[in-house]
């Protein structure tokens, strides 16, 4: 009897054990919140896009780059081809390169930051009364350089190049937008074979304005500084940055070239709002100071890093 009674528990806890991904064992309101806020950001980027392909690029004739500017070329020669599928189709093999070399986040959100893409280039369609060429590239530039940056502000993007990119970007730190201009150069490059020299250039104008603007809006006012100080007041400088900026400080020892002295040189890495506290807290202590200022192309860190969750 005992055998069997046990034998049925057995049984019974067999049926009601459900196995889960463990994702969704760590699940909370929280990630829900994060999940919803990232949906936000590729809807609203790729509504910021979706305008400016079909106010602006499609109407000028104007190509793009990567993925969307492969579809256009198309388009434009086969215009029974709608825009939106072919984006789907041409993001296909990227997306299984995605699954071999990026996290499973990002690739999960960009599948369906992909889907809300192609369906905001097939339902959204605002005309923007723009009729100079040049005025009418830069202005695409920054929109789709805002849209983009703030798709992939978000845990995905919305396909294409912008997985490449990130592809490239965890394995050798080269920028987002300087990826997208040299793939988007070679895109243009085959493109201005189907069509006019001066639509290619207006494009070249375009895409220029878009990568700089997505650099922007990805690294904006979290970019940051690093900063080699060099004084006799170094202990009331290192003090002061660590009281009122609350960074912390790196003592580096030093030789003068000239002088032969030793030296104690200060590093540290700020954001770019605090850089003019700390030149006004250098003043105060030793106005002649050296000083000098580095930009950042990532940071990791506890506090003042700035890398993409990708």
């Amino acid at each position: 009897m005992e055998n069997r009674s046990s034998s049925k528990t057995q049984e019974v806890s067999a049926k009601k054990r459900v196995i889960v991904p463990r994702w969704c064992g760590r699940f909370t309101l929280g990630s829900l919140k994060q999940v919803l806020w990232n949906l936000c950001l590729i809807c609203l980027g790729s509504v910021l896009v979706a305008v400016a392909i079909n106010g602006i690029l499609v109407p000028h004739q104007f190509v793009s780059g990567g993925f969307i500017g492969v579809a256009l070329v198309i388009h434009y020669l086969f215009p029974s081809f709608p825009l939106a599928l072919l984006y789907l189709l041409l993001n296909v093999p990227v997306f299984v390169l995605g699954w071999t070399f990026v996290g499973r986040r990002f690739f999960l959100y960009s599948i369906l930051g992909m889907m809300i893409f192609s369906a905001a280039i097939a339902w959204i369609h605002v005309p923007l009364p723009v009729h100079d060429k040049i005025l009418s590239a830069l202005l695409a530039g920054i929109i789709t350089g805002i849209g983009a940056g703030i798709i992939l502000r978000s845990s995905g993007s919305s396909g294409g190049t912008d997985i490449l990119s990130v592809i490239l970007v965890n394995r050798f730190s080269i920028r987002i937008g300087t990826i997208i201009l040299a793939f988007n150069v070679i895109v243009l490059t085959a493109a201005s074979l189907f069509f006019s020299l001066d639509a290619a250039l207006y494009t070249l104008i375009y895409i220029y304005v878009y990568s700089q603007i997505i650099n922007i809006v990805l690294t904006g006012l979290s970019q940051r500084k690093a900063l080699f100080i060099i004084s006799p007041k170094w202990q009331e400088i290192s003090q002061e940055v660590l009281d009122k900026l609350g960074r912390g400080v790196t003592f580096i020892r030093g030789q003068g070239g000239y002088s032969g002295q030793d030296e104690q040189i200060l590093y540290t890495v700020i954001t770019l709002r605090e850089l003019h506290r700390i030149k006004e807290i250098i003043r105060q202590m030793d106005p002649n100071a050296f000083v000098v200022v580095l930009n950042t192309l990532e940071v990791m860190g506890h506090r003042i890093g700035n890398q993409p969750h990708w």
